[in-house]
């Protein structure tokens, strides 16, 4: 019986980390397809500021990854314990906090970007690029956020097939998008920014499409005075507050190898960049067991079942 459970429990986990693994993978797979567009554009300067832009906006988004952890862990509690109004609530909670730090972003926009270039030191071509890069790209900060909500609330349903679908979507756009902009009507670093730009929205769009279609009958359970409820929403904040905090500090060590390699100039910045791509690629390809974790202990204890919880 023991051996049956644990094998009812290993399906559970591959079911939840293969398709997180997939759409993870394709996270790191934006930046190299944006990296190898400008790198058959015949100049280093293109591919720096590919790579200064994109990593500005991964330093950004991962400090705010807490949108998509922190929602997955609550989700899953609540789905185990069968409290649908919570669950709803969660979602709303967390799209609802991702625009409102997106709008912040986009009002703080030049500070930000001026604060980024104070700590890398690049050539004034390179930041000209990434200047142009940023200034596009950051219109797309509520898609994103948006996004990190929907994706830790399916996750936390138990359900990482959708993220994948989303992903696997925003790749073939963005590829799509980047040729036609870049190839077609000749906008070079802009084109691959828009190209961007457009994928991330057509992510945010299937997110909303696919919960309306499989989850709108959610809809009966929002009370929008009880998702704004001060002990709910501090508990929100207290658990996210550490992974903020621990995302701060791995943000910290990248800053400084993107910052190191553009001191030494273009070329070693842009090797720098490949290198930090297929670091990206492992730790998101071990990631996906994290979410399987997440998402099935975050379960089990809401149903307090301690012993499929230890199994796990």
């Amino acid at each position: 019986m023991i051996v049956q459970s644990s094998n009812i429990i290993n399906k559970k986990i591959l079911q939840i980390a293969v398709p997180s693994i997939i759409s993870n993978i394709t996270v790191p797979l934006l930046g190299l397809i944006d990296v190898t567009i400008v790198g058959h554009l015949g100049a280093a300067a293109y591919i720096g500021a590919i790579a200064v832009g994109g990593m500005l906006f991964n330093i950004i988004y991962w400090i705010f990854g807490f949108l998509r952890m922190g929602t997955s862990g609550m989700t899953s509690q609540a789905y185990g314990r069968h409290d649908m109004e919570e669950v709803t609530r969660l979602l709303l909670r967390s799209v609802g906090v991702g625009l409102l730090i997106s709008v912040c972003l986009l009002v703080l926009q030049y500070p930000i970007r001026q604060l980024a270039f104070t700590f890398i030191q690049t050539t004034k071509e390179v930041e000209e690029l990434a200047t142009l890069y940023f200034q596009i790209c950051i219109w797309g900060a509520p898609a994103m956020l948006g996004l990190y909500g929907f994706a830790g609330w399916f996750i936390g349903m138990q359900n990482s097939r959708f993220p994948m679908y989303i992903a696997i979507t925003q790749n073939i756009v963005n590829i799509i998008a980047s040729l036609c902009f870049v190839y077609l009507l000749h906008m070079k670093v802009a084109g691959v920014a828009f190209g961007t730009l457009t994928a991330q929205y057509a992510g945010f769009l299937m997110a909303l499409i696919l919960w309306k279609r499989y989850y709108g009958g959610l809809k009966k359970h929002i009370t929008w005075r009880d998702v704004l409820q001060k002990q709910a929403m501090l508990r929100f904040f207290q658990v996210n507050r550490d992974i903020f905090l621990r995302t701060l500090c791995l943000v910290i060590v990248t800053l400084f190898f993107t910052s190191a390699g553009a001191a030494q100039g273009e070329v070693v910045l842009a090797v720098n960049t490949l290198l930090m791509q297929l670091f990206t690629l492992f730790s998101y390809i071990m990631d996906g067991f994290a979410y399987s974790g997440e998402a099935l202990a975050g379960k089990y204890i809401g149903a307090g079942n301690r012993i499929a919880l230890h199994r796990t």
